[in-house]
């Protein structure tokens, strides 16, 4: 069916006006899907810290220097194990640690070194927080800090927890009620729930709030990759579908950008929230696509946006629904005695592991879409760690997907995907031992390092949906993609935890990356080469795939980028969501 419907283009076509309107449109409002998705990183900084207490203060010292006032004192502060010294007016001597704050007992001088005995407290009076840089964050708000630290780490796991599940709750909506309704609903609701996070009241309600806006913004982001690749046709599309991600990299660049200029948490919500409200307030305009209008049988709408394309792109001639499904019925009456067996037969999760040989292409797939997104987010959330500015690095970081994406693009079609997926996953790894190697001091070559790992995981993770639809049959391909966007995700929820173990090491997380990088890159030697060879509709024809990969001596024709996606047009929506 799809394959006839793609004759639209032929007669519209593959990327006029009225495609290039609704791509920009639909497209812009992933720009707030790559703000949520990053947010936290500002969110949820914690600032320096020590235990507040009662009584105004009349000196602070720190070894051999002195100033009046605590909010002075955070530039001399340099090591957490150190304590600051303070003095109240009272006459109190008080050793302000991070977790924990100690009376000295009747001392003789106001000294750093004291050998006398103290009386230890806990920290009931709250923290005092060195606000120069954040007035104020969500930790800074609900003291999250201590005992109380692990809450702060949760709230990035639990909103990639709502990107996973509302990539799967969305996507089916979508292929139930249509493309169009799912991106008015979760547009709508990215703008809604963004803001309500800033007028959340305590750290319970702010989860909950940023949860169902992780199920919103995956949802619109899963939904979004179908809309544009059923509005552009073959000559074009991986080249649109791919550069969806490129939006959203710009989302992860105004993060940085808002970050920069607004200091209070609320205030940063806000005005990230704020950044889309021109889509939220124009998306009632965007039609539905006449990809799903026919198969849903309504051929007086989809003629009449038909209409409406052909009239945007000066085409004297649109197509006719009639006639496109009358050669529908050739085909579908030509092709249904060969593929009967197939259609009727109902496939689950263990057909990806019928015999070895694709039990090890689907672990190396699977590996690969983990891989992405680990390394995505790991690159991501750590760049504001390599020291020097922190929101030029997740600035950088974000912009160097752009160029990423053009080069899986560019290689894709030029080198094949496997010959350019391996080498990017194996320059991703020793990215990662580099950074171990090169001194913390170096701070720009670790910035350099840290963007070209994220350039290579890009490219990587850019090509993995389209190589992934063609390593497997007809039968299967959508549950094959499905089943590693799910992988991609699990990958997303781990990445948090794993930036996490930088306080076990500091190298901890790149080490991680860098290992299931390399493990990736090898298995990938084994899978075959599918650039210039058609989709195979069978488990023989997959098996045999494989099997003539070392036979093949002939360079393979060269094909349009496209052309993957025309043979897997309908592919269900969780299958798109390559989202990061």
């Amino acid at each position: 069916m799809a394959r006839n419907f793609e004759l639209l283009f032929d007669s519209l076509g593959h990327f006029g006006r009225y495609q290039a309107w609704v791509y920009l449109a639909a497209a812009f409002q992933s720009i707030s899907c790559g703000i949520h998705y990053l947010a936290s990183v500002f969110l949820a900084v914690t600032p320096k810290f020590v235990c507040g207490i009662l009584g105004n203060v009349s000196s602070v010292l720190i070894y051999n220097s002195s100033v009046s006032r605590i909010e002075d004192a955070w530039t001399l502060w340099t090591s957490t194990q150190s304590y600051m010294l303070v003095h109240l007016e009272n006459g109190d001597v008080w050793e302000l640690n991070q977790c924990s704050r100690s009376r000295r007992v009747d001392p003789l001088d106001f000294t750093y070194e004291y050998s006398g005995n103290k009386t230890n407290f806990t920290c009931t009076d709250g923290f005092i927080y060195d606000r120069t840089k954040w007035q104020s964050t969500i930790v800074t708000e609900w003291d999250l800090v201590c005992q109380r630290e692990w809450l702060a780490k949760l709230t990035q796991p639990t909103f990639m927890l709502g990107v996973l599940l509302g990539a799967v709750i969305f996507g089916d909506i979508a292929d139930r009620t249509g493309r169009r309704h799912v991106i008015w609903f979760t547009s709508t609701g990215q703008f809604l729930f963004g803001v309500a996070v800033a007028f959340t009241f305590d750290y319970y309600s702010f989860v909950i709030v940023r949860f169902l806006l992780a199920m919103v913004s995956s949802g619109y982001l899963v939904v979004v990759f179908v809309y544009v690749t059923e509005y552009v046709g073959i000559k074009y599309r991986t080249w649109a579908s791919m550069h969806i991600h490129a939006f959203f990299a710009v989302g992860i660049m105004v993060v940085a950008l808002v970050g920069y200029l607004a200091d209070t948490w609320w205030v940063y919500q806000i005005c990230l929230s704020l950044t889309t409200l021109p889509f939220v307030l124009c998306c009632w305009m965007l039609p539905e696509t006449p990809f799903w209008l026919l198969t849903e049988g309504r051929y007086e709408e989809a003629q009449k946006v038909i209409n409406i394309m052909a009239r945007w792109n000066k085409v004297s001639t649109p197509c006719k629904i009639s006639e496109l499904c009358s050669l529908q019925g050739d085909l579908v009456s030509s092709t249904t005695s060969d593929n009967d067996h197939s259609s009727m037969k109902k496939h689950n999760i263990l057909d990806l592991f019928r015999n070895w040989h694709i039990a090890r292409r689907t672990i190396t797939v699977w590996l690969v879409w983990f891989t992405g997104s680990l390394g995505y987010y790991v690159f991501s959330l750590s760049s504001v760690n390599l020291g020097g500015n922190e929101y030029l690095n997740l600035f950088l970081i974000g912009a160097v997907e752009i160029p990423a994406y053009v080069i899986a693009c560019i290689g894709m079609d030029k080198l094949g995907r496997r010959n350019t997926l391996i080498p990017f996953l194996i320059s991703s790894a020793v990215t990662c031992a580099l950074l171990m190697l090169i001194p913390q001091d170096f701070r720009i070559l670790n910035i350099i390092a840290n963007m070209a790992g994220k350039f290579a995981i890009g490219v990587a993770f850019g090509l993995i949906y389209l190589y992934t639809a063609e390593l497997y049959p007809t039968v299967v391909r959508s549950l094959a993609v499905g089943s590693g966007s799910m992988m991609c995700r699990v990958g997303s929820v781990v990445a948090p935890f794993c930036v996490y173990l930088s306080s076990v090491w500091i190298f901890m997380p790149q080490m991680i990356v860098g290992i299931v990088a390399f493990m990736g890159g090898l298995l990938t030697l084994m899978l075959p080469e599918t650039l210039g060879k058609p989709l195979t509709n069978t488990w023989a024809e997959a098996i045999e795939l494989g099997a003539s990969r070392s036979n093949t001596t002939e360079k393979p024709p060269a094909v349009q980028s496209g052309r993957a996606p025309e043979k897997t047009e309908m592919l269900s929506p969780e299958s798109y969501g390559n989202d990061p």
